[in-house]
């Protein structure tokens, strides 16, 4: 970036648009002011050239073909440009409406074409929502595809790969804080794995519906001019060809719920990420993972010494703001005064903001595991000095041997008793008489005196 860029930047309100927006800026495609006059641009288009075929309108003129006359329309979009926009946008200073403008534009761009006899199908029958909820929905369903899914699935490998990495790793684990059954810490990591898989599952499989049905959702408009046609069946069919489903019962805007269901798993995936970047920087306050040193960062304008998890903490930040504004959307966009009032309207224009705090997060957690490992030192001699966590086992195995009250008798021997060990068990044990006169005393105990903390992992699927 040149000096002027890197000045422009610092004069953004927003840090979406200015500090983090190298993060960012593969969403501008979809969620910028330009990325949705292109989204509309190509609504109204498509819409047009469904129409012109449904209604049977002739095209043959100029020399045109069925698919000459397409790509001459589809050209009207597919160019977009900043000489575009900022026409767009001029028309829009006067008219004081965001898609009439785009309308208004396409009409003189049909009469540059000579196309004069289409004008009055450009838009016909539609209400802004129709044009604005397709658009919305597009620009999430193709942003989802292109940067949010691939970039997910990019850490999952990253996570995979730290899971194999780290598979060999017994260690102790932390309930409420305290020490409790050793695991694998490449089976905790995988934990996150799974729950990624599940949530990014839904992500793919979802269904994208829009509203299309004119200024009540009910054709009124189409009806009235061309009383004989199926309409219904025209916006189904129409919306499919946009990859979309059509909601068949709304008003004039959206129900949103299908909204509120997209940012509900959003809101689920950037949930799990923003736990794992806790448990990350958990073990790192604890020693359990190590962080590169990368020589000219700073980590303390005072202590020298210091080497912070601030990829771990800024992940959670901004996947926390994601996560509130998600929840905001999910709230507010479904309710809606009678048949619609604007409130929907200015608060879609934010929809960017919630993709660009998850992206960034997401970039945050991918750049903290390049730079994090295990300490296996440290993990280990943790390990060794928790034995107390065996008395589970110990109680386990007694219990099998119908040994009375089992669970209480290794509950004496091991709270609040610092100098706990499978040797001062073993001593323990023999004393009382239930142990004495049993029939597999010696199985007992020799099982018991073999336990070792670091074999005591349980069993777990295989990770790959």
């Amino acid at each position: 970036m040149d000096d002027d860029k890197i000045v422009e930047k610092c004069h953004n309100i927003s840090s979406v648009d200015g500090r983090y927006y190298k993060n960012v800026k593969k969403l501008t495609d979809y969620f910028s002011e330009a990325a949705l006059i292109y989204y509309r641009c190509k609504v109204e288009i498509e819409y047009l050239i469904y129409l012109i075929k449904f209604l049977k309108i002739d095209i043959t003129f100029n020399n045109n073909t069925q698919y000459s006359f397409e790509q001459k329309l589809r050209h009207l979009y597919t160019s977009i440009d900043n000489e575009s926009i900022l026409a767009i946008k001029k028309i829009e200073a006067k008219t004081n409406h965001d898609v009439k403008a785009v309308e208004i534009y396409l009409r003189h761009k049909l009469t540059d074409y000579k196309m004069e006899h289409l004008l009055e199908y450009i838009h016909f029958g539609l209400t802004s929502q129709d044009v604005n909820s397709t658009s919305y929905i597009l620009s999430m369903k193709q942003a989802n595809q292109v940067v949010i899914l691939p970039e997910l699935t990019i850490l999952k490998l990253q996570l995979i790969e730290k899971c194999k990495q780290w598979g060999d790793i017994a260690m102790i684990t932390k309930t409420h804080g305290q020490p409790a059954s050793p695991s694998i810490l490449g089976k905790e990591i995988y934990v996150f794995v799974d729950r990624l898989n599940k949530q990014m599952n839904t992500l793919i499989n979802y269904q994208y519906t829009t509203k299309f049905g004119g200024a009540i959702g009910n054709f009124n408009s189409h009806k009235i001019a061309f009383p004989d046609y199926d309409w219904i069946k025209f916006g189904n069919d129409f919306i499919e060809s946009m990859e979309l489903k059509r909601n068949q019962f709304t008003t004039q805007i959206d129900i949103y719920d299908n909204y509120a269901e997209l940012f509900d798993n959003l809101k689920r995936i950037s949930t799990i990420l923003v736990d794992f970047a806790r448990d990350i920087w958990i073990y790192i306050s604890n020693n359990y993972l190590v962080q590169k040193c990368v020589k000219d960062e700073v980590g303390s304008s005072t202590m020298p010494h210091k080497i912070n998890p601030i990829n771990f903490e800024n992940a959670e930040g901004n996947l926390m703001l994601a996560i509130n504004m998600m929840e905001f959307l999910s709230r507010k966009l479904p309710i809606s005064r009678l048949q619609r009032d604007l409130t929907d309207s200015t608060v879609l224009r934010n929809i960017g903001m919630v993709f660009s705090y998850l992206l960034i997060g997401i970039k945050s957690l991918q750049n903290g595991l390049k730079t994090i490992d295990a300490n296996r030192l440290i993990i280990q001699q943790e390990l060794r000095n928790n034995e107390i966590v065996l008395a589970e086992a110990v109680q386990s195995i007694l219990r099998r041997e119908r040994i009375p009250n089992s669970y209480n008798m290794i509950k004496n021997l091991s709270r609040n008793n610092q100098t706990f060990s499978i040797n001062f068990v073993v001593e323990k044990l023999q004393q009382y008489e239930c142990i004495k006169n049993h029939i597999n005393k010696d199985k007992i105990i020799k099982e018991i005196n073999d336990l070792r903390v670091e074999k005591y992992i349980g069993v777990m699927p295989l990770i790959h």
